[in-house]
């Protein structure tokens, strides 16, 4: 009998002359490829692809699909990534026909209703953030990044000054310098004190008249609060900088603080992160940014306005970065958000922050005994562990969180702030039962005694998945992407290892 372990590839479950479809007769005369296209771009034979059944076919993709770990299935603790339950009344309202079957080639006026969702969510999202406007064309965080420093950018540079200088924390999310990079500015990196603060004596250094902005993600990826916010955006601003705002760890503040208040100039917030729209896997994402009145002639255009009774996209903005996203964003995961909000409610939302504060530094304060805890302080959404306790003993983080796979948890983030040795980073959020968060704790606590009995279960851990731990190093290097048949695969490999014992011998 075949195991789960066993389960064929889809290539070898082909057999000549299944199919899985079928196709109307065509309806246009047929065409000689090679009479339009030229020679070179035209296979030299058909693509092999898989002939299976119907019935093979979707078992082989649920067999597939069972495999992977997904918010659905179980237990998604990575931190700072916001994994949690999408309500599937999100999914029945975007199926709605007259959302689901609109194109953006229509005519304004046939689809009005969409317009305003997208008007509406615009003034939610400003006013859950305290800025003046908000433009929704970002199709992802990181893209939001990128188009608020295009604006901070376009801002200095229409009252005549150079800036350049895009100030980071260590603790800041890896795209935050990448932003900052494509949008032709420099990074300055600056360190954090022991409560894991930004360092106010080292920001007061390196800001100057070449100082464009400082981005900073509030809460941390610590988890923390910066206590100094105030005094923070009060340094930037008399330097004449800006202050940016990522918004990835939203979903501690809202309904509790805003941006706007404390300071903030620009922001981005993930909307398939905080309001639920679903992600992971490449996308689809949602990245709006949000600017206070000084920024606003510069967002990306168009902007959906209101006249009257009539909603329109207007275009003229003369000052604007211009489009960002084809059309107008991701419809479909702004839509998610804004029934979210809706079903909500500001009391919802302010629910929703207060159970995802509580639910960490629940799971936190029982973990702290068996783990190390760098900062032990008040965390919000989410907190980090260090391993270097389990490290003396032979245990890496890495071996811990292939552990958790045993368990049936997909482990939290590891590695991550770079600046916590040996750092796991847990985001339970607001969705998880008190019961989830216990027994995800009765896991933790059970690896961390097998470590000082049994190194070695944790060592070599995973035991109960379809594939034991992988070569991560040659997988990352030398990625198979494509099927190929045994004496094929065999061929290469041969190849492969006559240049790698050619290369040995020089």
């Amino acid at each position: 009998m075949q195991t789960n372990k066993e389960k064929e590839l889809i290539f070898e479950m082909s057999k000549p002359g299944r199919v899985a479809y079928s196709l109307p007769e065509s309806d246009v005369p047929e065409v000689e490829l090679d009479a339009v296209f030229p020679a070179q771009y035209l296979r030299k034979q058909p693509a092999e692809l898989p002939e299976v059944s119907e019935l093979d076919l979707m078992r082989h993709y649920t067999g597939l699909s069972n495999r992977n770990h997904g918010i659905d299935s179980g237990f998604y603790p990575l931190g700072s990534c916001t994994m949690k339950y999408n309500p599937k009344i999100n999914e029945d309202v975007v199926r709605y026909p007259g959302f689901a079957k609109i194109h953006p080639y229509q005519a304004e006026e046939t689809m009005q209703g969409a317009l305003r969702v997208l008007y509406d969510l615009q003034a939610e999202l400003s006013e859950i953030t305290g800025m003046d406007a908000v433009s929704l064309q970002p199709a992802a965080g990181a893209q939001g990044e990128w188009a608020a420093l295009m604006m901070i950018r376009a801002y200095h540079e229409s009252r005549g000054e150079k800036r350049t200088k895009v100030i980071v924390p260590d603790t800041a999310h890896g795209t935050n310098p990448a932003s900052a990079a494509v949008a032709g500015l420099e990074t300055v990196t600056i360190s954090s004190d022991e409560q894991g603060n930004v360092n106010l004596e080292e920001l007061r250094k390196v800001v100057g008249a070449d100082t464009a902005a400082l981005m900073l993600t509030n809460p941390s990826t610590l988890g923390l609060f910066e206590e100094s916010i105030q005094e923070i955006a009060e340094i930037v601003h008399e330097a004449g900088g800006l202050l940016y705002y990522d918004g990835a760890n939203a979903n501690a503040i809202m309904g509790i603080a805003r941006p706007g208040d404390m300071g903030f100039d620009v922001v981005h917030l993930n909307l398939h992160k905080t309001f639920t729209g679903p992600h992971g896997g490449g996308g689809p994402g949602a990245g709006p940014i949000g600017c206070k009145k000084e920024l606003v002639p510069f967002l990306p255009r168009p902007q959906v306005v209101k006249e009257g009774d009539t909603y329109r996209l207007d275009y003229d903005i003369p000052q604007s970065i211009g489009r960002v996203k084809a059309f107008y964003g991701n419809f479909g995961i702004l839509l998610r958000s804004f029934v979210y909000i809706r079903a909500n409610g500001p009391e919802g939302l302010l629910r929703v922050s207060q159970e995802a504060v509580l639910n960490a530094n629940y799971m936190m304060r029982k973990l702290a005994p068996y783990y190390d805890l760098p900062y032990d302080r008040i965390c919000k959404h989410e907190f980090v562990l260090s391993g270097r306790k389990q490290k003396k003993l032979g245990v890496r983080t890495l071996d811990i969180a292939k552990r958790l796979l045993d368990f049936g948890y997909h482990p939290p983030t590891i590695y991550f702030p770079l600046i916590v040795d040996e750092c796991m980073m847990i985001e339970p959020t607001e969705t998880e039962s008190k019961e989830t968060l216990d027994q995800f704790i009765d896991a933790m606590i059970a690896i961390a005694k097998e470590v000082e009995e049994n190194p070695t279960i944790v060592q070599e851990a995973p035991h109960t998945t379809i594939v034991s731990r992988l070569d991560e190093v040659t997988a990352a290097r030398k990625p198979v992407l494509r099927y190929r048949k045994p004496a094929e695969e065999n061929a290469v490999r041969k190849a492969e290892g006559s240049q790698a014992n050619e290369g040995a011998l020089v």
